[in-house]
């Protein structure tokens, strides 16, 4: 029986996070969630469990609440680089969770990189 679209996402999603924690030398992670109406981002430091940085289209301040655009996603992606500044942190690993590398997620992480944050 073949899987639903929930299952491969998750596949897709517990590969990445798997990868990342072979790979990931005590560097925060910069995790991305998009839903069809939002798009939310968090730094994360896996180690303490604590997030250190956040920024989401449902920020009343950034202007984008309820827009999943591609100028949203930039605008998201340089502002998580400008508030990883401000807690810090210069370098993160990138965690796209089960969504593919490309639109919405490729200009934030575009973004982010233009902003000083080296993914």
């Amino acid at each position: 029986m073949a899987n639903s679209k929930r299952q491969l996402f998750q596949k897709r999603r517990m590969r990445v996070r798997s990868k990342l924690r072979k790979v990931n030398a005590g560097r925060p992670r910069l995790s991305v969630h998009r839903s069809s109406k939002n798009m939310s981002v968090q730094l994360i430091d896996d180690l303490n469990g604590v997030t250190l940085a956040s920024a989401s289209t449902l920020e009343k301040d950034l202007g984008f609440v309820g827009k999943n655009t591609l100028e949203a996603a930039a605008k998201i992606g340089a502002t998580i680089a400008e508030r990883a500044k401000k807690a810090g942190v210069t370098e993160a690993q990138f965690d796209r969770g089960g969504f593919l590398f490309h639109g919405r997620i490729k200009a934030l992480a575009d973004a982010a990189r233009e902003g000083g944050l080296k993914i």
